[in-house]
């Protein structure tokens, strides 16, 4: 897919956002910020009884690359274990979005990722996240 194909993907994603909304009841729930560019997510999680993604929804505001990419990783995502997301590689999300990004872009492509990974492992910050900035 050429670079044109994926930006007008981003802003698709931006203006009809896949999986966004509320979920409730969930299992668990994490949001945070980018103080730096004003993007904020939240990303509720509901398991189903083998600790697999049975449904996810996110919902937040900000930049279109991380809009798109939180629609991206719900997607991505869906059916995966407990154990598989936590695992999730950033290299695989960055390659969903599939165009050149700058380092301050690419905390924006992240920050589903690791609102989401430290909602699965029930911490402020997973480990693997540290050291983005």
């Amino acid at each position: 897919m050429s670079s044109e194909l994926y930006r007008e993907q981003i802003i698709d994603l931006y203006e009809n956002p896949l999986n966004y909304g509320e979920l409730d009841p969930h299992d668990f729930s994490y949001e945070e910020d980018n103080p730096l560019c004003g993007d904020v997510v939240r990303i509720d999680v509901r398991l189903d009884e083998r600790q697999r993604i049975a449904d996810v929804r996110w919902r937040g505001e900000g930049c279109a690359i991380s809009q798109a990419s939180a629609s991206l990783l719900t997607e991505e995502i869906k059916g995966l274990t407990l154990e598989e997301v936590k695992a999730f590689p950033k290299e695989r999300l960055l390659e969903l979005i599939g165009v050149p990004l700058s380092m301050a872009r690419v905390k924006c492509a992240l920050l589903s990722l690791k609102v989401l990974k430290a909602g699965a492992y029930g911490l402020p910050e997973p480990d693997e996240m540290r050291g983005e900035e």
